[in-house]
């Protein structure tokens, strides 16, 4: 089975109540995860969580600074903006290390890194 990696936001309640699921069943959180989208998809999801206040992410604030500094950057003379595009460009460009990049991959669980790892070698 092919699996691939997701990044979700949970509110932080709800996450701590998956880990202590998956520590009781002895599971990975992605294992509890995973049996509760089934189960919700196939109909025979336990009653809904309904949460009290909905968690907020901060995308009105973020959008409002984008948009000032945007306005702010628009402000500044041409040669002004080019010089720092010239900088920014400058520092993208790793110095002498061109074409190999470090990353680092966390897993919840022995299995998880295996299959990630049987993965990795068959498409090698």
């Amino acid at each position: 089975m092919a699996f691939s990696r997701i990044s979700i936001t949970l509110p932080r309640p709800l996450l701590v109540e998956a880990d202590r699921r998956a520590r009781a069943l002895g599971r990975s959180r992605s294992w509890v995860l995973a049996d509760a989208l089934r189960a919700y998809l196939a109909g025979s999801a336990a009653p809904r969580v309904s949460e009290a206040i909905p968690p907020t992410y901060a995308a009105q604030e973020v959008a409002a600074a984008r948009l000032r500094h945007l306005k702010h950057d628009l402000a500044l003379p041409p040669a002004e903006r080019l010089r720092r595009v010239s900088e920014l460009a400058a520092l993208a460009r790793p110095g002498g290390r061109e074409g190999r990049r470090h990353q680092i991959i966390g897993f919840d669980s022995y299995e998880d890194f295996y299959a990630w790892k049987k993965a990795r070698r068959a498409g090698a």
